[in-house]
């Protein structure tokens, strides 16, 4: 497939490094002559120099010849333009990163076929993420009836310690499959001679409604539901957060430095509390007793007052604390430095746009935080090399496991003795440069 990308920012070199490593045809259009001439020299894609809504710039591009547009630039207007001037030129897709609600309800007559808001994609993704405790990331599959976890092993997991050979012994009745487990920054699907260690990031499968004795076994199950949760910032994102939390009936606490600020956000929502302070302030924050609340999340407009300000609430006896960052690169690194979990709303936009690139082929597709892993939703075809083999027999790279397998309406966890049938659709967690083999086994 030929994609074009406009926007060579996190988000669009993101995605093209994720793309073209799956053998996609990529061309990125960027209009920034340093940015372009690093990323060609580290990409396997190619990059023009110029605005992406210019008709002398997409010819450049090879538009013509395009399967797909995806414009992420930091311009609603811009991302517009691009696609609309992409869907005049024959392009058959296109994808925009748009933030103003405003501005989509015409998107579609302009040439926008599919919207992404990264603000709003990752304000869903907290409150699952405030709902469910310890969990870092709860993903569904299989039309809802498997769910994949992520989450870091807790000092009191009995799991800790022990390998998933042992487990099987002790553990009757065993429902979940541990796909993976991310070890001083290193992935490795999870085999039964693999040990779990206390911190180690654990992805692990279950059925729908089943996963409390594997969180008992992480350490991960919530004690109590939460109730009371802080938002450090007034962002979009930050009072998006706040008010899908208080649909879910949770109390909500927002602090904020600016008081022009504050006093709008309060005028504006009488469902939360607004409070006016420095939000990495101990006096502050102890004033506000943030020691009794069950999760503070710093979602401000930069890295550093939300790695402080998060640092700060954990040390004054916040359960959790979670800190949203534009880097990419810092979001794994934050559990090492006291704070339970980092996110991205860049990476949540990549990953809305993922799944929109492979839906048809596969269902669906999630990423994880700090790994090059995915787990991807696809179905077994007519013309399969795998039909009627075992998951064993299959001889998938050591670098994938099968999680789930939805057959029909019946939704199961497999284990190795497993048969393959037509039809089948598998959850797959795997390492990126895996993806295009797997594909080709069960397609």
């Amino acid at each position: 497939m030929r994609i074009v990308i406009v926007g060579a920012g996190a988000v669009g070199s993101y995605l093209a490094e994720r793309l073209s490593a799956e053998g996609q045809d990529i061309i990125l259009i960027e209009a920034d002559h340093a940015r372009a001439a690093e990323l060609q020299a580290r990409l396997d894609a190619l990059v023009v120099v110029g605005n992406g809504a210019s008709p002398s710039v997409l010819e450049q591009a090879r538009i013509g010849d395009a399967d797909l547009m995806i414009a992420v630039t930091s311009s609603d207007a811009a991302n517009i333009l691009s696609c609309h001037a992409a869907a005049r030129l024959g392009v058959p897709r296109t994808v925009a990163r748009i933030e103003d609600p405003a501005l989509r309800a015409e998107t579609r007559v302009l040439g926008v076929d599919f919207v992404i808001d990264p603000g709003e994609a990752l304000a869903h993704e907290l409150v699952v993420v405030v709902k469910q405790g310890g969990v870092s990331e709860l993903m569904e599959f299989a039309d809802g009836k498997l769910v994949m976890i992520g989450g870091r092993v807790s000092p009191e997991a009995p799991m800790a310690g022990h390998t998933l050979a042992d487990l099987r012994k002790r553990v009757t009745g065993w429902n979940w499959l541990v796909a993976a487990l991310i070890h001083d920054g290193v992935t490795k699907v999870a085999r039964g001679d693999t040990t779990i260690s206390e911190g180690d990031h654990v992805v692990l499968m279950s059925k729908s409604g089943e996963t409390d004795e594997a969180l008992d076994l992480l350490g991960l199950r919530q004690q109590r539901a939460a109730r009371k949760a802080m938002i450090l910032g007034t962002t979009r994102l930050a009072l998006l957060t706040a008010e899908f939390l208080v649909e879910e009936g949770i109390q909500v606490v927002v602090v904020d430095a600016d008081p022009d600020r504050c006093r709008a956000v309060a005028e504006s929502d009488s469902r939360f509390v607004v409070v006016q302070g420095d939000p990495t302030d101990p006096k502050v924050l102890d004033t506000e007793k943030v020691s009794t609340v069950d999760v503070v999340l710093a979602l401000t407009g930069w890295d550093d007052v939300n790695l402080l300000g998060a640092l700060v609430a954990k040390a004054l006896g916040a359960r959790t604390a979670v800190a949203r960052f534009n880097r990419f690169d810092l979001v794994g690194l934050l559990p090492g430095a006291g704070i339970d979990i980092g996110v991205s709303s860049r990476l949540a936009a990549a990953n809305e746009i993922l799944r929109f690139v492979r839906r048809g082929r596969i269902h669906s597709v999630a990423t994880f935080q700090d790994t090059d892993a995915e787990v991807i939703e696809l179905q077994v075809s007519s013309t399969s090399s795998a039909i009627g083999k075992n998951l064993r027999q299959i001889g998938l790279p050591r670098t994938a496991i099968v999680g789930g397998i939805l057959r029909g309406d019946e939704a199961f966890v497999p284990h190795g003795d497993t048969v393959v049938t037509i039809g089948d659709r598998l959850i797959v967690f795997a390492g990126r440069k895996a993806i295009v083999e797997i594909e080709e086994v069960f397609s």
